[in-house]
């Protein structure tokens, strides 16, 4: 199929039909998951949850409304399925997400670089999920910072409680070894649960990138 990059609802369906079908395919197989799921880990919320949410707040962070420039970084499609400890797909979670732009600015009245930010990034979105748990955001790659390995923020409300505060990390990063957050997570297969490869998007003509973070929540709220 080709992709059309100026038609960002190709690459939309494109994405859902592919990455997140192979997320989906564990509920149909045979046998899987025969012991209960070990929980996704817990993770600061960091300080730069947005005190005022934007006024677009879907899962499309590169355009915001009606505008027409698309926010500035490596386009990233990203997905997966959110389930609970016994593999069953969680319908209806709320995801979120929030990161700094392509300079490392959040969207936070606190950020000392406000005037410097990517206006064209929304920088925070939210998604329900769907009927197979699954959940999608069109995005950007997240850039390092002063003081943090790249990440993503990551948060999943059921039923009006959140749930899980995690963040998401880029499998090869070499900054991860030395992140205070990263290290204090310890187990390192507790650490490959949310450390994800960022890979090419088959067929794009832009570098575009896909990355996969499926989500094991307990049905409790966080304490």
């Amino acid at each position: 199929m080709n992709l059309d990059p100026s038609c960002p609802d190709c690459h939309r369906r494109n994405f859902l039909r592919t990455a997140l079908a192979g997320s989906a395919a564990l509920f149909t197989a045979p046998g899987a998951f025969a012991e209960a799921l070990t929980l996704t880990p817990r993770d600061a919320e960091g300080p730069f949850y947005p005190d005022t949410l934007p006024l677009d707040t879907d899962n499309d962070l590169l355009i915001l409304n009606n505008e027409i420039t698309p926010a500035v970084g490596e386009v990233t499609h990203l997905g997966g399925v959110v389930m609970d400890a016994k593999s069953q797909p969680v319908r209806n979670a709320l995801i979120e997400i929030w990161q700094v732009d392509n300079q490392g600015i959040y969207l936070h009245t606190k950020e000392r670089k406000t005037l410097k930010r990517d206006k064209n990034f929304q920088s925070y979105g939210r998604f329900l999920t769907d009927s197979k748990g699954r959940y999608y955001f069109r995005t950007i790659k997240p850039p390092s910072y002063p003081g943090r390995t790249p990440h993503i923020h990551v948060a999943v409300s059921y039923q009006n409680k959140r749930v899980l505060t995690t963040q998401l990390y880029i499998e090869g990063e070499k900054q991860n070894a030395t992140d205070f957050l990263y290290k204090r997570i310890g187990d390192p297969a507790l650490q490959k649960l949310i450390t994800v490869p960022f890979n090419p998007l088959k067929e794009s003509k832009t570098g575009e990138l896909t990355a996969n973070l499926d989500l094991v929540i307990g049905l409790t709220p966080e304490d």
